[in-house]
C-alpha cells in the first residue's frame, strides 16, 4: 500500500470515529429546540444574587441551616443525593413512578426523545448568569463538607446562581404534568424537591434554587413557540395515552402493599418507605395505606 493509499484510509478512520463519537452524543444529550443565543438571557431579566451584607443573604444562610438539618432524614439525604446527577437517566428513575409509565428508549420513543431534547434545551440557559455573576456556592463560602462529596472538585469554580439542576427538575416537572395532567400536583411537587436537593446537599444557596425555577418557567413558555416542541409534544402525549389505555389517570385501590421499594411515592414526591401512611403513588396507582 502506498503513502497516498495509506493517508486515505487513516482519514476514513478519523471521519468515521468522529462521526460515531457525535453521533453517541446526538443520542445521549438530546438536540436541543434552541441554541444559547436563541434563549432568553437570564441576566436581563433575573435580579442580581443577594448581596453578602444583605437580609436577603441572611435568608439564604437560614435555609443553608435548614438544608443541614434535612439530611438528619435518612430518606430525604439519600433523595438529594440521588438528584445530585444530573440527567436524564436521574430524571426518569425519580419521575417515572409518580408519571405512572415506565420510559425508556426502546419502550416510549417519543416521550424519550420529548425529554432528551428539552433535557438538552435546559443545559444552557443558565450558563450566562453563572458567568456573569460567579456566584460562591455554599459550601466553599462555609469551608464545609457537602452531601456529595465527590463531587466538590468540579463544582468549586463553577458559578452558584442559578442553579442549573433547578432549571431541568423544574421543566421536566412541567413537561410531565403536559403529559399526564392527573398527576400535574405530584409531579410539581417531586419537581419543586428536585430543587430543594441542591440546598440539602449544600450546593447551592435558596435564592439560586428560586432563580433556577424561574428559569425553568421561563425556558417552558418558550418552548410552546417551537414547532417541532409541539409536533414531538403531541407525539408524546398520544403513546402515554395508548400505553396508558388512553387515560391520564391513576387507578385508585384501598389495600395494604409494601411500599418501600423505588416504585413508591408520597403525594408531595417523597420516596416512601414501609412505615409510611397516607396516600401513595406507585407504578401508576394512587394506594391508600393505613
Amino acid at each position: 500500500m502506498n503513502k497516498f493509499n495509506k493517508f486515505i484510509l487513516a482519514t476514513i478512520f478519523v471521519v468515521c470515529g468522529t462521526i460515531s463519537v457525535f453521533a453517541g452524543q446526538d443520542e445521549q444529550n438530546g438536540h436541543a429546540y434552541f441554541t444559547q443565543a436563541e434563549l432568553p438571557n437570564m441576566v436581563n431579566f433575573l435580579p442580581p444574587p443577594p448581596d453578602f451584607e444583605s437580609s436577603r443573604f441572611a435568608a439564604d444562610q437560614t435555609q443553608y441551616l435548614w438544608g443541614i438539618r434535612q439530611r438528619q432524614d435518612p430518606e430525604r439525604a439519600a433523595m438529594a443525593i440521588r438528584d445530585a446527577v444530573y440527567g436524564m437517566q436521574t430524571i426518569i428513575q425519580e419521575f417515572c413512578p409518580i408519571l405512572g409509565l415506565e420510559i425508556s428508549k426502546t419502550g416510549t420513543p417519543e416521550l424519550y426523545t420529548l425529554m432528551q431534547d428539552v433535557g438538552a434545551t435546559c443545559d444552557s440557559i443558565s450558563d450566562r448568569a453563572k458567568q456573569e455573576y460567579k456566584r460562591t456556592r455554599p459550601f466553599v463560602y462555609y469551608n464545609q463538607q457537602t452531601l456529595v462529596p465527590e463531587q466538590e472538585e468540579s463544582h468549586i469554580n463553577n458559578g452558584s446562581y442559578p442553579s442549573g439542576h433547578t432549571v431541568l427538575g423544574w421543566t421536566m416537572a412541567l413537561l410531565l404534568s403536559d403529559i399526564n395532567p392527573a398527576v400535574a400536583d405530584q409531579l410539581l411537587a417531586r419537581g419543586y424537591e428536585y430543587g430543594q436537593s441542591r440546598v440539602i446537599a449544600g450546593y447551592h444557596w435558596q435564592s439560586d434554587v428560586d432563580a433556577g425555577r424561574l428559569g425553568g418557567s421561563v425556558l417552558y413558555a418558550k418552548l410552546q413557540g417551537n414547532p417541532r416542541f409541539r409536533e414531538q409534544l403531541a407525539k408524546a402525549q398520544q403513546e402515554f395515552n395508548q400505553l396508558t389505555g388512553g387515560t391520564s389517570g391513576v387507578a385508585e385501590n384501598s389495600f395494604s402493599m409494601p411500599v418501600g421499594s423505588s416504585q413508591a411515592y408520597t403525594i408531595s414526591g417523597i420516596r416512601a418507605t414501609s412505615e409510611t401512611r397516607g396516600i401513595i403513588i406507585q407504578n401508576g396507582q394512587k394506594i391508600i395505606r393505613r
